[in-house]
């Protein structure tokens, strides 16, 4: 029979699996337990892992943030185009209205003339009442395409200045007289309907006041509005006829939608151009370089054929034509 003192023993032995402990004789054993510090979460992110997911983040960023800019850009250059379609068709309507008569091309204009004096008016295609987005709905001088677009969204680019509630302008050949381009137009022949008669070369009719001036080249070739993206100045646009030349009276070629702009043609169809030279959508903008034989025209001469082509195509859609003998007639 087991004595007492070693049933004791045996018991302290077995009791929470506990072992004697061999460095402290005559002690019972104590099992060792490591706790976490309070300090550190061990769910928490390690410093690489950290790592990898910012640079992850930053390259995601890289590839999306240009794809997001680029379809936000074509998005509004669908509204822009949009936008140049329901106009050019106001203008084709208010001609069919007006016996083919092309409404006044200058913008804010309102010219008083008749036979007998001046007595009768000849309103501008959009009116003084686009200077303010209130005085668009408070002023009754909106201009003569108003009853046809009653939207004055439509009259600006989505991508236009702040504020500029009007961006396109018409052509200064689409009976404009803002600015005057001598030798395109008969002088003393403005009316109270139209302005100065276009001079005809051939077949071609340079300065526009009727539809039926449109002949060669056709309407699908001949431009009405483009986007200039801010308010038109007291000259609207100008594209010299006899020159090779950017006029620099306003500004120069327009920079609209990817180094390119927007147009509309007399035939309803609406076009984006994308500039070929790099003087044109470079040199040009940044330093307005003046090169020409006659300071007061204030002229930019293209100096490379992709330069030359963007202004020729520019002149032609204008006046249906060039005024000057090309020594070069480059093709896109």
């Amino acid at each position: 029979m087991p004595s007492l003192a070693s049933v004791r023993a045996d018991g302290e032995q077995h009791k929470g699996n506990r072992r004697p402990d061999l460095s402290r004789p005559g002690q019972p054993y104590r099992r060792t337990v490591h706790h976490p510090s309070p300090s550190i979460d061990p769910r928490a992110f390690t410093l690489i892992e950290l790592l990898v997911v910012i640079a992850l983040i930053a390259v995601l960023l890289a590839i999306f943030v240009p794809a997001m800019r680029l379809a936000r850009e074509r998005a509004q250059r669908i509204v822009c185009l949009s936008n140049l379609k329901q106009l050019t068709t106001a203008w084709i309507a208010y001609a069919d209205q007006y016996n083919g008569r092309l409404v006044y091309g200058s913008s804010f204009a309102y010219r008083r003339r008749g036979h007998d004096g001046w007595r009768r008016g000849l309103q501008g295609w959009v009116g003084r009442a686009f200077n303010s987005r209130a005085s668009a709905f408070e002023d009754p001088n909106r201009g003569a395409l108003w009853p046809y677009v009653r939207d004055v969204d439509v009259y600006r680019c989505p991508r236009g200045y702040k504020n500029n509630l009007v961006t396109y302008v018409p052509v200064v050949a689409a009976n404009n007289d803002t600015p005057h381009m001598a030798g395109t137009y008969v002088p003393n022949t403005a009316d109270v309907e139209v302005a100065e008669v276009g001079v005809r070369v051939g077949r071609t009719v340079l300065k526009l006041t009727r539809l039926t001036d449109i002949v060669s080249p056709g309407p699908a070739a001949r431009a009405v509005f483009l986007d200039i993206g801010h308010y038109p100045s007291s000259v609207d646009y100008c594209v010299h006829y006899f020159s090779p030349g950017w006029c620099l009276s306003s500004p120069p070629a327009p920079m609209r939608h990817g180094a390119g702009t927007t147009f509309s043609m007399a035939d309803g169809h609406v076009e984006h151009w994308k500039w070929k030279g790099r003087e044109t959508s470079r040199e040009l903008q940044a330093a307005k370089i003046v090169i020409t034989t006659s300071p007061a025209m204030q002229e930019y001469i293209p100096q490379t054929e992709d330069g030359l082509y963007d202004l020729q195509r520019l002149q032609k859609a204008t006046w249906g034509r060039l005024g000057y003998a090309a020594e070069e007639n480059p093709e896109p």
